[in-house]
């Protein structure tokens, strides 16, 4: 199988390949924002490229169109001005069931390479987006670079690359010969074809637009599907940026642009319309539990591929880095002002404390000492404004409120406003710690999303693990986190992460956070329990996209 630009990214594509595989590190994009991985000039035409599309129309030339959406807000309290086309979703479902003949009819090898285009130019792209993630979800500039650009982009690459692996399993043609003992034999020629199973929508977030969006759009492109992409009302650019791209790739290989499609439904009533259309077969959500349910319920003409709320965990033991924990413990809880799916939110230590290589602790100099840990991490303003970011919604600011007033346990660590001299009205907010019994799950039992962690105290270890793990089962979890020096804790920790079917991490004390998922190596969720039923990404992500079609005649 072969076409020019698959031709052309073949080695891109082929170390992908070798990478999941393997399960080694590899980036494809380069993470850093450098000139010397970027260009000269690239860090300032990012940044003019994004400045171009303040105060302004954001033209698409999309059919259907029935006004303009201009609710994009700045977490930085920056105006931002621009106005988005509002579509009709039934007009944008006929359009893409209109162009997907011809995109099925360029073959895995076409679709493939030009999803590679499409992933090389948005690359080229990463300073203009990461000015518009950062602007519109709130987080700090490196993450916005990182997790807006490259790391998006590699997950894109993750998601096609197992795409073409499962999909070049499937031969175009063979001969089928059944011997007939005297008689001639049977033969017949055979064609397989794949063909995608139908529109894909894919539903963005509003804290990782590109991160958590890019896995579901290259998996379903890959497939053979068209794809419109239905941005969260609030943060639109990365998404826009990302579509208009793609739609200029398919014109300049001639094909129908309106393949890809950005929709901002003019009503809620409109947008369920969009989500039950017979001519719907998947969709891809990132979000809370609520809505992600009644896509599961509503949604039965459509493969649901959904991440929704968790409860996260920590369970601490014991430690022969004291120091190294805690650090680590800081950085986890405060980056991007814990609006992670992956941030531990209980962090379970038994009742008599744990041992350390400073010696014994109780469960209250833990709680102390950690919250010490991240105030001197905060102290100096510009690592503040780095890594913390700003608060993306009301419902957020409203949840820390409640936790400063001791509304969701004791208060062991308060969290603060901060002014940053170069955004003075953004929102943002340091971490809040609490500190609660086992018992009291109303406060720590279910996502308290935002800068919100739980001391939990627990009977003893044993306790501890069955509390995470119970808590996984039943409300769902994406990332587990231990502590221990003892060998039989680490096994029993392990069994519990089988049972639960959550991703697990020891001692994590260096430079890997547990809030952390690396493309190519990381399986992002499970799908076995309750925070996901999916992962980013295996072989199940992409394979029920397609199917195979065949005919058949004699020879």
């Amino acid at each position: 199988m072969s076409h020019p630009l698959l031709d052309q990214h073949r080695p891109l594509l082929e170390h992908a390949l070798d990478t999941i595989a393997t399960r080694g590190y590899w980036s494809a994009f380069a993470e850093s924002p450098s000139p010397r991985a970027y260009g000269e000039g690239a860090p300032e035409a990012g940044r003019a490229a994004f400045e171009a599309h303040l105060g302004k129309p954001f033209e698409l030339d999309q059919p259907g169109q029935c006004g303009w959406h201009d609710g994009e807000t700045s977490p930085y309290g920056t105006p931002l001005g621009i106005r988005y086309p509002q579509s009709d979703p039934r007009i944008l479902v006929r359009a893409a069931t209109a162009a997907m003949p011809a995109w099925q009819a360029l073959g895995a090898a076409g679709r493939t390479g030009i999803c590679l285009e499409i992933l090389q130019r948005l690359n080229r792209q990463s300073f203009e987006i990461a000015h518009a993630v950062m602007m519109t979800s709130g987080q700090g500039w490196m993450m916005a670079f990182q997790a807006g650009g490259p790391h998006a982009q590699d997950r894109g690459l993750e998601a096609v690359a197992y795409a073409w692996r499962e999909m070049s399993f499937i031969p175009a043609e063979s001969t089928w010969e059944k011997p007939q003992g005297k008689h001639p034999a049977l033969v017949m020629r055979k064609h397989y074809e794949i063909v995608g199973r139908g529109v894909g929508v894919v539903i963005g977030c509003a804290t990782f637009p590109t991160w958590n969006t890019y896995p579901g759009l290259f998996a379903a492109l890959a497939t053979g599907n068209p794809v419109i992409l239905k941005p969260h009302g609030s943060v639109v650019l990365p998404a826009a940026i990302t579509v208009r791209t793609i739609r200029a790739v398919l014109i300049e290989n001639g094909l129908d642009p309106n393949l890809v499609t950005l929709c901002l439904p003019p009503d809620h009533q409109a947008a369920q319309a969009l989500y039950t259309d017979p001519d719907v077969h998947s969709i891809d959500y990132t979000g809370g539990s609520a809505f992600g349910r009644w896509l599961l319920d509503h949604c039965r003409q459509a493969q649901v591929y959904a991440e929704l709320a968790g409860v996260n965990s920590i369970v601490i033991d014991s430690t022969d880095d004291y120091p190294g924990m805690l650090r680590n413990l800081a950085f986890t809880l405060s980056l991007y002002s814990g609006q992670m799916c992956t941030t531990s939110q209980a962090i379970v230590v038994p009742a008599q404390g744990i041992d350390t290589n400073e010696g014994h602790k109780s469960f209250e100099e833990v709680g102390q000492d950690l919250a010490q840990a991240i105030e001197r991490f905060l102290e100096k303003p510009e690592t503040a404004l780095a890594v913390l970011g700003a608060i993306q919604s009301d419902a957020t600011l409203q949840r820390i409120d409640e936790a400063a007033g001791g509304g969701m346990g004791q208060v062991v660590l308060a969290p603060r406003a901060l002014r940053y001299d170069d955004f003075p009205q953004a929102r943002a907010r340091t971490p809040a710690l609490l500190a609660c019994d086992a018992r009291d799950t109303a406060h720590y039992a279910q996502e308290q999303f935002g800068p919100i962690s739980f001391l939990v105290r627990a009977q003893d270890t044993a306790a501890a693990l069955q509390l995470v793990e119970d808590l996984t089962r039943t409300h769902g979890a994406l990332t587990l986190a231990v502590y221990t020096t003892r060998d039989d804790v680490r096994d029993a920790a392990i069994a519990a992460s089988w049972r639960a079917k959550v991703a697990l991490s020891f001692n994590l004390t260096g430079g890997v956070f547990v809030n952390q998922s690396a493309a190519f190596s990381d399986f992002h969720g499970t799908g076995g329990n309750p925070a996901a039923n999916a992962s980013y990404a295996d072989s199940a992500f992409v394979a029920n996209r397609f199917r195979v079609v065949q005919w058949r005649a004699h020879a």
